[in-house]
């Protein structure tokens, strides 16, 4: 198993300071949020692209790939029933997976939540089935550009739509294409009706990334949740993919948060 931190940590540092700092604390990836670079990723070109490829590389850091997709630009959704901004949102996504692929990434992590919520006045299936058109469409680019979508289950007050690993999984099969798997986040695990150890094992066969944090949205070790068993499942499941750190408070500086989630993780 790999370790990775998400760079929207380290907020007001130049991208390659980011990478050494992480690569001298023994990470072994870092994991980039697209809002960090620009309020659009089209804005960011192939020149600029390479460079932090180069730079990451340079640290002997893999960029591991994207996460918080939709954050920005405004007006995005994959599942809007006004078909123009639906069709915005794939291109915008298959603009995503391009990048992904330039940064050397592999995995692109979808949670959105604002993004994938059902929208006021509309029901369950109508808009899943909305999501699920918009996840096929990019899925040939994502298979030709070696790239994994990771849908993330997301707890209820964060969205409305899929909100367990059931609930994923059930979307994973309906889609049933090798490019589209689960992405776990251990504080979202924690609202699961199973416990986090049967979730793994569960669904292992999908599982294809992992995001570090506690249910206080701190990160790993900063609070009550015990990895130990998180470990022991995906070690039991043969997981040899990234678990990144993934936090939501960002006290009390990037330092410590960096170097203290690593210290905890390495503990197993």
């Amino acid at each position: 198993m790999k370790l990775a931190i998400c760079n929207e940590v380290f907020k007001g540092w130049a991208q390659p300071e980011v990478f050494r700092y992480v690569s001298e604390l023994g990470y072994d990836g870092i994991e980039i949020a697209p809002f960090t670079l620009a309020d659009s990723i089209e804005k960011v070109g192939a020149a600029a692209r390479r460079q932090l490829r180069r730079d990451a590389e340079r640290c002997k850091l893999e960029i591991v790939g994207l996460h918080w997709l939709l954050a920005s630009p405004p007006g995005l959704h994959i599942s809007h029933p006004d078909e123009s901004i639906r069709q915005r949102t794939v291109a915008y996504l298959n603009e995503l997976i391009v990048c992904c692929k330039d940064l050397g990434g592999t995995i692109v992590v979808f949670g959105s939540p604002k993004q994938r919520n059902i929208l006021p006045g509309l029901s369950l299936e109508p808009a899943r089935d909305r999501a699920i058109a918009t996840f096929k469409e990019v899925l040939p680019l994502a298979r030709s550009s070696g790239v994994t979508i990771c849908l993330e289950p997301l707890p209820p007050e964060e969205t409305n739509f899929v909100n367990t690993a059931a609930e994923a999984v059930e979307i994973i099969r309906a889609i049933n294409h090798p490019n589209f798997q689960l992405h776990l986040d251990a504080k979202a695990m924690c609202s699961d009706r199973e416990p986090i150890p049967t979730i793994i094992r569960k669904y292992a066969r999908y599982v294809r990334h992992v995001h570090a944090n506690d249910p206080n949205r701190r990160g790993p070790g900063f609070g009550k949740l015990d990895f130990a068993p998180i470990f022991a499942a995906l070690n039991s499941i043969g997981y040899r993919g990234y678990m990144s750190v993934e936090v939501f408070d960002y006290s009390p500086d990037p330092k410590t948060i960096a170097s203290k989630s690593i210290e905890y993780l390495k503990r197993f």
